[in-house]
């Protein structure tokens, strides 16, 4: 197994690059907020119209912002970029009815493949493969 090593640079909040598919839609990449608090990925409900994504009513959860509406559906995505990039196939996700949240990565599955470093003062965030499950 070849280890991956992704180096993101960001400026304020730790982010990383994702792009979505499902169906024969794509998204661009998207700068992606790492959530250690969140347990799934989050995107906003126009992600998932543009995608034409199937969605299951999960139930609603109480946010900073009040309480909002989750459903769930399954997508593909490529974490990184053009060279160096990591592909994970039929992932559940989840859907938030707001429009005004971004694009959330939580603790699965990225923090069950790659051990995670951040390095404030250089506003980097590194990912080092642990287990990989995904594709490339």
């Amino acid at each position: 197994m070849v280890e991956k090593i992704f180096t993101f640079n960001y400026f304020k909040y730790p982010v990383v690059p994702v792009k979505f598919y499902y169906n024969g839609k794509e998204t661009p990449f998207i700068d992606a907020l790492l959530d250690s608090g969140g347990d799934f990925i989050v995107i906003p409900m126009p992600i998932a119209n543009y995608l034409g994504l199937k969605l299951k009513k999960a139930g609603d959860v109480d946010t900073a912002g009040g309480v909002a509406s989750l459903f769930k559906a399954i997508l593909n995505m490529i974490m990184g970029g053009k060279d160096n990039f990591v592909e994970y196939n039929n992932i559940q996700i989840h859907v938030s009815a707001r429009s005004d949240i971004p694009v959330l990565i939580g603790r699965y599955p990225i923090f069950e493949d790659y051990e995670i470093i951040f390095r404030k003062q250089k506003n980097q965030l590194i990912l080092r493969s642990v287990f990989n499950n995904a594709k490339n």
